[in-house]
């Protein structure tokens, strides 16, 4: 199973920006706790990062056909980007929404995500363990559908 996390801006200044509402965890160490989760799981993991839109729509298409999954924290676009929005619908892949802080308890213009409703789920405010739950979200999606096409596959065997 191969699965594409991307961060959007300012993720990669984690551990140093506003670390009274992101934590002290660097972005870097968020991804080696996940490739430890990933490699007792069997799944390989690929990061980008990008502080810009159409770097990070550029991304997303080219996750399809070569991921099973996304998992995203587009940072402020998720607030703002019809563009990152309509990728992720396009590419119709399982894609988990994270975010660290709880955006539902922050300023109005947070409260609303532009991308949850074409993603398959979102994970706010679990700080840096939100990504571990996207990976088992993503990686459960992903298993559910590979059962459904086997089984799909069995019953055309069979008539």
């Amino acid at each position: 199973m191969k699965i594409m996390v991307i961060q959007g801006p300012n993720i990669n200044m984690l551990g140093v920006r506003e670390i009274n509402i992101y934590g002290a965890m660097k972005m870097d160490d968020i991804h080696e706790q996940m490739k430890i989760a990933a490699s007792q799981n069997n799944i390989e993991l690929d990061f980008f990062q990008s502080n810009f839109e159409g770097e990070i729509v550029d991304k997303i298409q080219e996750c399809l056909g070569t991921k099973d999954g996304i998992i995203i924290n587009a940072g402020a676009y998720t607030h703002t980007s019809v563009a990152i929005r309509d990728a992720i619908a396009a590419v119709a892949l399982p894609t988990v929404e994270v975010h660290i802080s709880n955006t539902h308890r922050r300023e109005e213009f947070r409260q609303k995500s532009l991308i949850a409703s074409v993603c398959s789920g979102s994970i706010v405010g679990f700080g840096p363990f939100g990504y571990h739950l996207a990976l088992m979200g993503v990686m459960q999606i992903c298993d559910q559908i590979n059962n459904l096409r086997s089984m799909q596959a069995q019953a055309q065997v069979k008539n």
